[in-house]
């Protein structure tokens, strides 16, 4: 099992940028492949973005293509998110969550989840 806790959100305006952190406890993080998801009010969770266990992998949704950048440093046991080109559309929470599926960078399948970052882009 792996403990997730995101931080790096915040306020920003229209065009701005921003980096979430996503820290994860234990020691079998490597072998994890990570995703990011976010929730907008009135809407479900969403995939944003997933990363490869080792990298060298990743896959985006296609209105984030572009803007965002998935990276991780699992000597840190951390992954990340830069979101640059903020549109007011991308307010939600974001979440990291990561699983044990081997792949690329899965889309679904994921058992463990943080709790979240509130990401606020206003126009």
């Amino acid at each position: 099992q792996v403990q997730l806790v995101e931080s790096g959100g915040g306020l920003v305006q229209a065009g701005g940028s921003l980096r979430l952190s996503c820290a994860a406890s234990g020691r079998t993080f490597s072998r994890y492949s990570m995703g990011w998801f976010r929730q907008a009010p009135g809407k479900g969770r969403a995939f944003v973005a997933a990363i490869s266990w080792s990298g060298s992998s990743t896959d985006y949704e296609d209105s984030v293509k572009g803007r965002f950048t998935i990276s991780r440093d699992n000597a840190k046991n951390t992954v990340y998110l830069q979101m640059n080109s903020l549109k007011p559309e991308d307010t939600a929470v974001y979440l990291c969550a990561a699983t044990t599926v081997l792949g690329a960078a899965p889309r679904s399948g994921y058992d463990y989840w943080g709790q979240g970052t509130q990401v606020t882009v206003s126009s």
